[in-house]
């Protein structure tokens, strides 16, 4: 009788659990599975992110790489969008930096130093004399731990980070969490928050290379292009800023309102020529620290739109000038000149050394967070 009443009283459990989770996603909309393993031997997983329109997105936990994002075109056709590789070892070998959180610092430190409370620090240089994305070992190249967490706005993928003091160079042991969600509204949503132990510069973003066609074949210089900046941060020849804020006005840097991006990117125009085509930071209306739109990227053909929306003062936009067929993609398609762009939410390029630019000093106490959404949708 004992073991009866037992059975009943599980039965009874299970139903009334059942029945609390009817508004549940499908659990198959986040699952997980080995990518690779790492040449010390740790694995490396893959996570899948899925919502109940089909679209999808996938990421590894070494350097918190979006490696597939699946939308919908005009007619329904899910695609992907963002350009990545098909193994492990191909992102360890990467120097694109392909769909990964950069960091610690976002963009470039000219000549890799700095100075923060009287104290100077000489960063890793790996672009020229310059720091870029954190270093050869920034967050781009290390492993992550994760998990699966579901959501009231959708699967999400939370990813940590611990940073220890001296890493590229950089002060204090900085400990940033990650967290991708994807809604039902089809945004891929990136929440950052981070802390340190000592005062440092904390100032990551994500790279993932977009081409909305879904062809990885096609250039992205068709595609049209609104940044909500009237201002820019004028580069010097090795793409660090003069310091200069600049008006768009009346130059190749206006995307006040849609521009096709291969319509001016041959022009005759110092800032072109130094970045070979757009690589520029632009200077985003609004205040810092409110999410607000900040880009609008449109593919006529395939008719897939995607917004931007930050809460950071900045917005770099890089076309591809260095893609030249030498990377070997997923499904062996090797990625030529512009047929990716990254659309990088920031604070400014060197702005340790730009006392007027916005500070990405984070000290102990404080908590840095950032959240920047890609929105897709069709048009």
């Amino acid at each position: 009788m004992k073991r009866i009443i037992i059975f009943y009283l599980c039965v009874s459990a299970l139903v009334l659990i059942a029945g609390c989770r009817t508004d549940r996603k499908d659990p198959l909309s986040m699952t997980q599975k080995v990518f690779g393993v790492l040449p010390d031997g740790r694995q490396v997983f893959q996570y899948t992110l899925q919502n109940s329109s089909g679209a999808i997105v996938r990421i590894i936990n070494y350097g918190a790489v979006v490696t597939e994002l699946r939308v919908p075109d005009r007619n329904g056709t899910i695609e992907d969008v963002v350009l990545g590789y098909d193994s492990l070892q191909k992102y360890i070998d990467d120097t694109g930096h392909f769909g990964a959180i950069v960091g610690r610092y976002g963009n470039r430190i000219g000549k890799g130093r700095f100075e923060l409370d009287g104290v100077q620090y000489q960063l890793a240089t790996n672009n020229g004399e310059n720091h870029l994305h954190g270093g050869p070992r920034g967050f781009d190249k290390v492993l992550w731990d994760a998990q699966l967490v579901e959501k009231a706005a959708g699967p999400s993928l939370e990813l940590q980070y611990v940073s220890p003091d001296g890493e590229e160079g950089y002060p204090g042991t900085v400990t940033l969490k990650v967290a991708y969600t994807l809604t039902e509204e089809n945004e891929l949503r990136i929440d950052y928050e981070g802390t340190t132990d000592k005062p440092t510069l904390l100032n990551p973003t994500h790279h993932s290379y977009f081409n909305l066609s879904g062809s990885f074949t096609e250039t992205i210089l068709d595609h049209l292009l609104i940044i909500e900046a009237d201002s820019m941060t004028p580069v010097d020849s090795g793409l660090i800023p003069t310091g200069e804020i600049a008006s768009v006005e009346d130059t190749p840097m206006d995307f006040r309102s849609p521009a096709v991006i291969g319509a001016r990117i041959n022009d005759a125009s110092e800032q072109l020529e130094f970045g070979k085509g757009y690589d520029h930071n632009f200077v985003l209306r609004g205040s810092a620290g409110s999410v607000r739109k900040a880009a609008e990227l449109y593919d006529p053909s395939s008719g897939r739109l995607m917004t931007v929306f930050t809460d950071q003062a900045g917005l770099q936009f890089y076309s591809g000038n260095f893609l030249n067929g030498t990377a070997e993609g997923k499904g062996g398609i090797s990625y030529g000149h512009r047929t990716g762009l990254c659309l990088e939410a920031q604070a400014f390029p060197d702005s340790p050394n730009k006392p007027h630019f916005p500070s990405v000093t984070l000290r102990p106490g404080q908590v840095y967070r950032q959240t920047t959404i890609y929105k897709f949708s069709t048009r």
